[in-house]
């Protein structure tokens, strides 16, 4: 007598794995959704501090100071993603800049979010033409990447290079992570840095700098958006500004006491990087 029990058994058997896959392309599928969710929803929240940083550097802008330190870019200069404005990049380099020379910093902050290298010259450039900074810090281009262009992206930043003072410090495109990204980050690079080259700009190497920690920064030094810096990711772009910065203000302050440089950037600023207190 023939068993017919073992072709049904055979049969499941074999559907065993294949439910076993596909749960697990189920699950992950959803647990992708949720986290997409999870970082639209925070990303909304950061969309919420955008007035509020922007505003608070218009405030600042008021502030008096012996040393005019002038920064164009984009969210990154405004600070989202720190736990304060000031907890930005830009805020820690002037409060180096005011330990180091011992004088009051008046810090315009004309960066835009969202800013690219195109509307950094309509809208930040015609700003630049009122001042005449001693200091000036210029870090633009990451959101170019979205919709990538490399011959409106070169014609835009040349127009930025040449706008700006000679003692200008300009970094390059920080790290992306994401091969799709660096790949178009890389040709980006290699448009600013020959652009600042043949101008004799202080180039700063932020891609460099935000690259050395690898794939695990992703998890320490990066806002609950997975895009903005946090307090910790801000102070690696202000390490990676600080030795140009510093060598800057030696060159061009020569008549000041030796330069008094604090050895790490304090984690907690005073409210007003405006001015000495």
């Amino acid at each position: 007598m023939v068993d017919e029990r073992q072709p049904a058994a055979s049969v499941i058997s074999a559907l065993v794995p294949v439910a076993l896959v596909a749960g697990t392309v189920l699950g992950l599928r959803a647990a992708w959704r949720a986290f997409r969710a999870r970082i639209t929803a925070n990303s909304m929240i950061l969309n919420e501090t955008l007035p509020v940083h922007s505003a608070w550097w218009r405030d600042h802008a008021k502030a008096p100071g012996e040393i005019l330190y002038v920064a164009i870019g984009d969210s990154a200069a405004q600070g989202i993603g720190a736990s304060r404005p000031d907890h930005s990049y830009v805020g820690l380099l002037a409060r180096t800049i005011r330990d180091a020379t011992a004088r009051s910093v008046r810090v315009v902050n004309l960066s835009v979010s969202g800013a690219t290298v195109g509307r950094c010259v309509e809208d930040q450039l015609p700003k630049l033409a009122k001042y005449r900074p001693d200091v000036m810090t210029v870090a633009i281009g990451a959101n170019d990447i979205a919709k990538w262009d490399p011959e409106s992206f070169e014609r835009d930043l040349r127009t930025i290079l040449d706008a700006v003072p000679p003692h200008a410090l300009v970094a390059d495109l920080p790290f992306f992570y994401f091969p799709q990204h660096e790949r178009k980050v890389a040709v980006a690079n290699d448009i600013l840095r020959r652009l600042v080259a043949e101008r004799g700009l202080t180039l700063v190497r932020l891609h460099r700098r935000t690259r050395l920690g690898g794939y695990r920064r992703m998890l320490t030094h990066f806002a609950n958006d997975w895009f903005h810096p946090n307090d910790h990711g801000y102070r690696v772009w202000a390490d990676a500004f600080l030795p140009a910065l510093v060598a800057s203000l030696v060159a061009r302050f020569p008549t000041d006491p030796a330069l008094d440089v604090p050895a790490d950037l304090p984690a907690d600023l005073p409210a007003d990087v405006g001015g000495r207190p």
